[in-house]
């Protein structure tokens, strides 16, 4: 999975369900969630998503010039200091980011690139791209908590931009980067700040903030079945909000040590105007 930004719901249907409401994302399982989200960036992908379409030529040959134009969060590019010098021979992770957009992009500048994604077709995009560019990275489809196909120390660096909103337990995210990373390698991430989820969706797409759910969120269990039932019929890629403790808390715990970090937001919501509603961070593993 590539970056993604949270989505707005169908008009009317996310309703917090009071607590202790059973039917709040009964029989909705860690793998239910994992393979309908897997489907439905397959569906993003045919239908285009901004973060399913590959990168142009023009990008690419300025990335084997050196000017590499990367983004963890929407916007703001990671930082030129955030990034080996030089990139040629690293071996980099990208970690559900496919999409056909950051992994070639790092290997036309010379790095050796593996990408990770659930989802087959994003990982299409990237091999689209390498085909098209005549560049050399490997593609393996799987889940990014789960990077049991490597081994320990197999990699210099690990990009992973947004994308651990689509996981409900977002530490074992953290733990698999840490292990796969060599010592003193570096973790660079990108997330969503958890009070993005406070705010009612359809209020927010009016330029109102209404807070109507807590920290931290998850869809199967803040919204009701017909709710629930709808975005999955829609083909939407089911969210969590996780909290700082566990994004930031999480890579601590996991023996990394957080050297940088920056904010970044989109520019069409209300809360845009008030605070940055992205992260990236980046951590290096003791």
């Amino acid at each position: 999975m590539a970056s993604a930004r949270p989505r707005t719901r169908p008009a009317g249907a996310a309703t917090r369900p009071a607590v202790g409401d059973p039917a709040a994302g009964s029989g909705v399982s860690e793998q239910d969630v994992f393979r309908h989200n897997q489907r439905a960036w397959d569906h993003q992908v045919r239908v285009g998503n901004r973060w399913t379409q590959p990168v142009d030529p023009e990008a690419v040959a300025r990335a084997r010039e050196g000017e590499l134009s990367l983004l963890l969060t929407p916007n703001r590019p990671v930082p030129s200091e955030w990034l080996p010098s030089p990139l040629r021979g690293t071996r980099i992770l990208c970690l559900a980011g496919g999409g056909g957009q950051q992994g070639p992009l790092l290997a036309a500048a010379g790095a050796v690139v593996t990408v990770v994604d659930a989802s087959e077709g994003q990982l299409g995009q990237d091999r689209k791209v390498a085909e098209r560019e005549g560049l050399t990275l490997t593609t393996v489809q799987a889940d990014m908590a789960d990077l049991s196909a490597f081994e320990t120390a197999s990699f210099d660096l690990v990009f992973h931009p947004v994308s651990n909103l689509f996981v409900a337990d977002v530490r074992p995210v953290w733990r698999e980067a840490a292990r796969v990373l060599r010592r003193g390698g570096e973790l660079l991430a990108g997330f969503v700040n958890p009070l993005y989820f406070l705010f009612d969706d359809d209020a927010l797409g009016r330029g109102e903030l209404v807070v109507r759910y807590r920290i931290p969120y998850a869809d199967p269990e803040q919204l009701d079945s017909a709710s629930l039932d709808a975005l999955m019929a829609q083909n939407e890629p089911l969210c969590f909000g996780h909290s700082l403790t566990d994004q930031i808390g999480g890579q601590l715990d996991a023996g990394l040590a957080m050297i940088g970090l920056y904010e970044d937001r989109w520019e069409d919501k209300a809360i845009d105007d008030l605070i940055a509603t992205f992260v990236a961070t980046r951590s290096r593993k003791l």
